[in-house]
């Protein structure tokens, strides 16, 4: 639960700087990606969670298995990037994405210690 309160805490700050540096074009791309980003990190750590306890084997599986879930993200990015361009503006929609998922990511870091 506190992955999705730090996801949508960084999203708002993200989409308030990009709104503040690109206007109102940004906000789409802001909110959407930076929300999709939380929701795949959200997905990854309960497909991580379980195998913390596990062998290693199953723990990379599962940590792959979330890489893999980043991965279709970045397929989401380009696909949105290239059917929509006017609504998802390339450099936006990939600050709103990255800006999110980046720190998450190494937020994940302290479900191994």
């Amino acid at each position: 639960m506190r992955d999705l309160g730090f996801g949508i805490l960084l999203t708002v700050v993200v989409t308030a700087l990009m709104v503040l540096a690109w206007g109102r074009e940004a906000l789409i791309p802001g909110l959407s990606f930076g929300l999709l980003a939380t929701a795949i990190h959200v997905a990854a750590v309960a497909l991580l969670k379980p195998a913390l306890t596990g062998s290693y084997g199953k723990l990379m599986s599962r940590w792959g298995m979330g890489m893999g879930l980043r991965l279709v993200g970045v397929g989401m990015f380009a696909l949105a990037v290239l059917r929509e361009p006017q609504l998802f503006p390339a450099l936006p929609t990939a600050v709103g994405y990255l800006a999110v998922l980046i720190p998450l990511l190494f937020f994940e870091t302290r479900l191994l210690r």
